[in-house]
This record gives structure tokens, sequence and C-alpha cells, in this order.
């Protein structure tokens, strides 16, 4: 890449990320055309199969960085990922109505129960880092094993709460929508051309391959950018890449918002906030040594900045405070100014 011009770069860079734009949509439908075809989701498989899905622009560009020991980069973009799709809350909050916030219209507890997962999940990336590269498993952290084991538990439960609920709560004035992507919505937008699972299925192999290797063409544009430009590698993977591989994201979740699936909006962002960080295991493996250790003060910040406005998000669906400012609610105006100060924090402690 070194031959090549700023410019041609950031043309690649900008190529590839409407490739994980297109791909991530339809990744995206045809992931809920499969799911509904082959009943996947309450199996732990399915789920596997579902979380994967979700997040193959950030495994892509993983195997990439860290086959090539770009490990702040790696690191970056799955702790920074987390905050950056947490704040695809707010843009469904500001799509979702003008007079009704998102999390006062979820009307369910199971997206608290995936936001306690993220934090569990986060706080497991955050033991990790004080963790000495010594203290490994083969070429794997301790704390990336646990944070799959945790992971993997917590969808367990989820799945229990899900068709046994213990609690009945009452949610006055809340529209939830659908429990689960499996039961077919008449509105739903379908994909053109798209009329038997066969199809989806190979469409699904077709954008997972356009995804994966957009995401590899990220990294290594992005990478070379930010050496050019002086920026640090995990401050470009927790903004400018997190933002690009997170589109798909904005597209699921605005859809959602548009047909009534306000509960999946919300949930689906924190279930695939909390998969993500279980890529830390792969890249263990790739890297051939713990990653977690090396990954430094400014992940930290990012993965604290993460759990932060995961808890504001769930404090509102448990508040539901109604009343929406400019669009927004309140947790997503209070989510906001986190963002921003974290983000300003960032550049500063990368500078510190």
């Amino acid at each position: 890449m070194g031959a090549f011009s700023v410019a041609a770069l950031a043309l690649l860079l900008g190529a590839a990320g409407v490739a994980t734009w297109v791909a991530g949509v339809a990744l995206a439908r045809t992931t809920g055309i499969i799911d509904r075809h082959f009943q996947l989701g309450d199996a732990l498989g399915g789920m596997i199969f579902l979380a994967i899905a979700g997040s193959l622009p950030e495994l892509a560009i993983t195997v990439s960085a860290a086959a090539s020991g770009n490990l702040g980069l790696a690191a970056g973009n799955l702790i920074g990922g987390v905050a950056v799709q947490t704040m695809v809350i707010v843009v469904c909050d500001a799509v979702v109505s003008r007079e009704q916030s998102l999390t006062f219209l979820v009307g369910s507890l199971l997206p608290v129960l995936q936001a306690l997962l993220v934090v569990v999940a986060v706080s497991g990336v955050l033991m990790g880092m004080l963790l000495p590269e010594s203290v490994h498993i083969g070429p794997m952290s301790p704390a990336s094993i646990l944070i799959a084991i945790a992971w993997a538990s917590g969808v367990f439960v989820l799945n229990r709460a899900r068709r046994s609920a213990a609690w009945v709560t009452e949610a006055p004035g809340s529209d939830p929508g659908r429990p689960h992507r499996r039961i077919e919505h008449s509105d739903e937008p379908s994909i053109p051309g798209i009329r038997s699972t066969e199809r989806a299925i190979a469409l699904f192999a077709a954008a997972s391959l356009v995804t994966l290797g957009a995401g590899i063409l990220l990294e290594v544009t992005g990478n070379e950018l930010a050496n050019r430009a002086g920026i640090n590698g995990v401050v470009f993977g927790a903004t400018i890449l997190a933002a690009i591989t997170a589109v798909p994201e904005v597209s699921a979740g605005i859809t959602a918002v548009r047909l009534g699936d306000h509960q999946l909006a919300v949930g689906d962002i924190f279930g695939s906030n909390a998969f993500m960080v279980c890529l830390f295991l792969l890249a263990d493996l790739i890297a051939g040594k713990p990653v977690l250790p090396s990954v430094g003060t400014q992940n930290g910040w990012l993965a604290a900045l993460g759990v932060a406005l995961t808890v504001v998000f769930a404090f509102g669906v448990i508040v539901r405070r109604e009343r929406c400012y400019l669009r927004l609610g309140l947790d997503s105006l209070i989510a906001l100014a986190i963002f921003g100060l974290g983000v300003a924090g960032l550049f500063a402690v990368s500078h510190g």
C-alpha cells in the first residue's frame, strides 16, 4: 500500500466502507430468513451463527490486524466498537418518534439483561488488560477464554428468560414489537429476487465473502492512512474504523424501529456488543499470544466509555422517560454528552 497516494487510499477506504454497508444490509436480512427457516435462534449454535453474521466486519478486521501484528488496531476496533455501536441507539431514537423516546417504547427487561451481559464481557476485557502476558493458556489469555464462556452462558440465560419469563412487568404506553426475528413481520422489506431459502443462503454466503474482503481492505488502507497522518492505531480503530463497521447496525436498527420492533432494535445492538469482545479469543489464536495485556491505557479508557454508555441506556429502559427533546430522549442526550467527552478524553490519553 506504500505505493498508493493518500487520495487513492482514501478512495479504497471509502469503497470498502460502501461494500461493507451493502453486504451488511444483505447479511441482516438474509440472516432473518435463514433463522426463520431453520429455527436457529433458540439453540446456542444458532445464536453463535447469528452473532457472527452480525459481526463479520469486525471479524475480518480482527483477523487481518492480528495476522499482521497490528494488535492496537485490532483491539481498538473491538473495544471502541462497543462504544460506537451503542451510539446507534441514538440514531434509532431520532428516527422512532418526535414525542416518545425509544427506551420508553421498549417495554421489556430483556434488553437490560443484554446490557448487563455487555458490562460483564467488557469487565473481562478490563481485567484481562491487567494480567501480565506471562499468564496464558497456550496462546490465549485466561480473560479471553472467560469472556467467551460468560457470553455463551449469558446467551443461554437470555434464551431461557425469553421463553419463560419469571417476571410479569407492565409498561403502559410501550410498544416492544416482535420478541424475536424468527416471527415474520408482514411489513418487513424484502430483498428483490430472494424468494427461497436457497437463494437467501447463496446471498448470505456472497455477502459474507464481500464483507470479509472489505474488512481486510479497511484494515490495510486504514492502517496506512493512520500511519501517514500520524494517528495512533488504537484511536483510528476506535473512531473511523468502528464507525464504518457500525454502518450495517445503523441500517438494521432504523429498519427495526420503523417496523415497530423497538425491543429488537435496542437488544440487537447490546447483543452484538457482547459478542464482539469474544473475538479477542480469536485474536489471541491468530497473534499467537494474549492480546489483552498489550492493548494499553487508551483501550482501557474506551472500555470504560462503552460500559458507561451501556448503563445509560439500560437505565433509560428501566426508568422509561417518555418526553423527547429535539427528537431525542434524555438518555440519548446524556449519552451524546458522555460520548463527546469520552472521545475528547481518548485524544488526551493518547497524547499523555
